[in-house]
């Protein structure tokens, strides 16, 4: 698990009604400047990579700088669609991975893990939010693919030009840092449905119904990180949090299930996403509901039921995932799932207690 600290640019939260045809994708931009940084309420993207980087043995704050302008610029520049030019001491030509391609929404998002501060001498601004999580029953943590100094998230509506922005972002590393772990992942291309529809993950359940909208007048305050003058973590006002988790899926197991029985373990309808205390996708839960049998319509253990606000004192998290496929494990069975990537002003007001009841589970 990472989770980081960020703040530099923004995005929009909603894409246009109308679904643009496929030529038009490459045409998006992201904003690079900005109240917040992108990828945070930016909408979900077909491509995505996650990665994390050490800094080198020598490395400390006046390195992490140069390199964090360094990744600015050219991620300013690779956002507006425009070649990869390199930083002031960066490598100084593009690629050409991405040539012909615009800028297809690319988003690049930057971050500090809680180590990043003692590298740096900045222990005095670590944030009592990056304090480690606690330890969940059911996690089965990879060492491997966890912590970090500083955490990169990249997307884009092209896998081409997600992987140009990977390329570029790593080649100016040069001796700064090493990488820790990296991931892929993805999700269904703007264009690809009729009109714009909330994503679906890897279990064919529509995926994120209940997050936060910005049109909430709660929603800033969910999300980023209030104002504190004169406090340590007065520098992060404005910015978020972000929890990573890879949750492997079991889908062989899954897929054996009947429909109704898989809408039971959810919550909600698999075809339209609609509680199954009826409505559509949008319809509140009636979690009191129960049907002619007296039991509850959505079951004590579903999990919209045990993750929803009202059930956590209005915990809530801003969801933003990627879906991974890794290729087949040894058992044979798919080595796939989600990446589960959720930002609040406070993981442990957001992320925390809703993770704790569903360990429950």
């Amino acid at each position: 698990v990472l989770r980081a600290a960020g703040r530099v640019a923004g995005y929009a939260a909603t894409r246009p009604e109308e679904t643009a045809a496929l030529t038009t994708v490459g045409a998006t931009e992201a904003m690079f400047h900005g109240k917040h940084q992108p990828g945070i309420t930016t909408p979900l993207q077909a491509r995505g990579h996650l990665v994390a980087f050490d800094l080198a043995a020598g490395a400390g704050r006046k390195e992490a700088a140069a390199l964090l302008r360094r990744w600015s610029a050219v991620a300013k520049e690779l956002m507006a669609g425009r070649p990869a030019a390199g930083g002031p001491d960066g490598p100084g030509h593009d690629t050409g991975i991405a040539l012909d391609a615009g800028p297809s929404s690319l988003t690049v998002t930057f971050g500090f893990g809680r180590t990043f501060f003692a590298r740096t001498g900045l222990t005095a601004r670590l944030p009592a939010a990056l304090d480690p999580l606690p330890a969940f029953s059911a996690d089965a943590l990879d060492a491997g693919r966890s912590n970090g100094d500083l955490w990169v998230q990249i997307g884009a509506d092209d896998a081409l030009v997600a992987f140009h922005a990977l390329r570029a972002l790593q080649r100016e590393v040069a001796d700064t840092a090493r990488v820790r772990w990296q991931m892929n992942g993805f999700n269904r291309t703007p264009g690809a449905t009729a009109r714009p529809m909330t994503a679906r993950n890897l279990m064919g359940q529509i995926d994120g119904t209940g997050n936060p909208k910005p049109s909430e007048e709660d929603f800033d305050r969910r999300v980023f990180v209030p104002a504190s003058p004169g406090k340590p973590q007065e520098w992060m006002e404005g910015g978020s949090y972000a929890v990573v988790r890879r949750i492997r899926m079991l889908l062989d197991d899954w897929e054996k299930l009947p429909v109704d029985r898989q809408e039971r373990v959810i919550g909600r309808r698999k075809a339209d996403g609609a509680p199954l205390s009826g409505g559509t996708e949008t319809t509140e839960m009636d979690l009191d509901k129960a049907g002619p049998d007296g039991r509850l319509v959505i079951p004590d253990n579903a999990h919209a039921r045990i993750s929803s606000p009202e059930k956590n004192g209005g915990a809530a998290m801003l969801r933003r995932p990627f879906s991974y496929h890794d290729g087949i494990a040894e058992d044979g069975a798919p080595d796939a799932g989600l990446l589960f990537i959720c930002w609040q002003a406070d993981p442990f007001r957001g992320f925390v207690p809703v993770q704790r009841k569903l360990d429950r589970v």
